[in-house]
C-alpha cells in the first residue's frame, strides 16, 4: 500500500482549526521532517529535529529547554507521530511546555487524524467517481463492451448485464449563465443518484448529462409510457428542489445488438436535436415520437441533402407568405386525408385541393405517387 502524503492545503487548515482552540503555536511536518504547515510562516521549509525523531522512534516526543540547543529547528514542546492505517505519515508538534501539552496534544493529534481520515475518503469517493464517470463516457462512444471495459466496471461494482437506455438532459445555460450551470449540473448529477435507483450519471458537457438508465420496468419488460412517466415525476422533482429549465431526450432501446448502450445514447443525442428544433416550446422528446425525423437527421450533413431540397426550392421562392408550406406540412400530419387536412387549416375542400395541385405543378412531383409523396415528406423533414 502506497503511503499517504500531507496535503499542504489540508496540513494549514488543520493548524489553523487547531490554533482557535488552543493557545499555543502548531506546526505539522511531512514525513521527512519538514514543516509544511504552521503558525509561525517563517518555520515553514524548516526541517524539524524533533519531528525527525518522532518519524525514526514512532513515539512522543518531548523538547524541554535543556536540549533545545542540540537539536537543529525545534523549540520546547511535544511532537507527536500522525498515523493513517496504522503508517507514520507525518507529525504535528505543539510549541510550549512539554508536561502541561502532552494530553492536549493526544487531542489535537486524535483530532488532526480524524480531520485526514475524512479529507482521504473524500478524495477516495472523488476518485471513485471520476473513473465511473470516465466509464460511462466509454460506454457510450465504445463499439460494444471490450474485455478491458468490462473489467473496469467490475472493480466499480458496475453491473453491466443490467439493460440500460440513455437519456440526455441539457440544462438552459441562459438561467444562470454557463459558470453555475456547472455547479447547477453537479447538484442535478447529484439529484439524479437518490434515491438509489442504478443510474449510471455523467457530465457530459457544460450544458449536459447523460444517464443510463435501466431499461426495464419492475416487471422485466421494456415499458415506454413508464419511462415517459419517470421522467415527467424527475422533471417535477427538479422543479421543487433546483428550479432548473432543462430538456430531456430518451433514446431507444436496442436488448439484441452488443452496442446496445453506444447506440442508444446517440439515438438519444439526435432526438434532442431534433426534438429542440421541431418543438422548441416541448421539454420531454422521446425517439418513438421522432424515429422518422431522427433516422433522416444524418441526411442533413451530405450530398443527399441537396437533393432533397431541390424539390422544395421552386416552392419556397413562389410560396412568400409560406402558406403551401403550411398546408403540405398539415397534409401528412393529418395522414394524408382532405377532409381532416382541411378541418385542420378552416378552409374548403376545394381549396385545399387547389393548393395540393399548386404544390405538384411548383416541385415538378406528383402527390398521388407514392415515391413523389415520400420524397416530400422527406424533404420537410430533413430541410424542415
Amino acid at each position: 500500500m502506497s503511503v499517504y502524503r500531507l496535503d499542504v492545503k489540508l496540513a494549514q487548515k488543520i493548524v489553523q482549526r487547531t490554533m482557535d482552540i488552543i493557545d499555543c503555536n502548531i506546526n505539522i511536518m511531512d514525513a521527512k521532517g519538514r514543516i509544511i504547515a504552521s503558525g509561525d510562516a517563517d518555520r515553514i521549509g524548516e526541517i524539524h529535529d524533533g519531528a525527525l525523531l518522532a518519524l525514526s522512534q514512532g513515539r512522543i516526543v518531548d523538547i524541554h529547554d535543556a536540549v533545545t540547543h542540540s537539536l537543529h529547528g525545534v523549540r520546547p514542546g511535544i511532537n507527536l507521530p500522525l498515523r493513517l492505517d496504522g503508517q507514520i505519515i507525518g507529525v504535528i508538534g505543539l510549541t510550549g511546555e512539554p508536561t502541561s501539552l502532552k494530553e492536549f496534544g493526544k487531542l489535537v493529534c486524535m483530532t488532526a487524524e480524524m480531520m485526514l481520515e475524512q479529507a482521504r475518503m473524500s478524495e477516495l469517493l472523488a476518485q471513485y467517481t471520476r473513473l465511473k464517470e470516465e466509464l460511462i463516457l466509454n460506454l457510450i462512444h465504445a463499439d460494444g463492451i471490450t474485455p478491458s471495459i468490462n473489467e473496469w466496471a467490475n472493480r466499480l461494482k458496475v453491473n453491466l448485464s443490467l439493460p440500460r437506455v440513455a437519456c440526455i438532459i441539457e440544462v438552459d445555460s441562459g438561467q444562470f449563465g454557463l459558470e453555475n450551470t456547472q455547479a447547477e449540473l453537479k447538484n442535478l448529477q447529484q439529484l439524479l443518484k437518490e434515491p438509489e435507483r442504478d443510474n449510471l450519471v455523467a457530465i457530459l458537457s457544460l450544458t449536459e448529462l447523460v444517464i443510463l438508465k435501466p431499461a426495464l420496468n419492475p416487471y422485466g419488460r421494456w415499458d415506454l409510457p413508464w419511462h415517459i412517466e419517470r421522467i415527467k415525476q424527475l422533471v417535477s422533482r427538479m422543479n421543487k428542489e433546483a428550479s432548473l429549465n432543462v430538456r430531456i431526450a430518451l433514446g431507444h432501446y436496442f436488448p439484441d445488438d452488443p452496442n446496445n448502450i453506444s447506440l442508444s445514447f446517440h439515438t438519444a443525442k439526435t432526438t434532442l436535436q431534433v426534438g429542440k428544433s421541431r418543438f422548441p416550446n416541448q421539454r420531454i422528446y422521446h425517439y418513438q415520437d421522432l424515429v422518422l425525423p431522427v433516422l433522416l437527421n444524418q441526411l442533413k450533413d451530405d450530398w443527399q441533402k441537396k437533393e432533397l431540397e431541390r424539390p422544395l426550392k421552386k416552392l419556397r421562392i413562389m410560396d412568400t407568405n409560406g402558406v403551401l408550406l403550411k398546408t403540405l406540412s398539415h397534409w401528412f400530419e393529418n395522414h394524408m386525408q382532405s377532409v381532416a387536412t382541411a378541418k385542420s387549416l378552416y378552409i374548403h375542400r376545394n381549396t385545399l385541393e387547389y393548393r395540393l395541385n399548386k404544390i405538384c405543378e411548383l416541385t415538378g412531383l406528383d402527390l398521388n405517387r407514392t415515391d413523389d409523396r415520400f420524397l416530400l415528406y422527406m424533404a420537410l423533414n430533413v430541410i424542415g
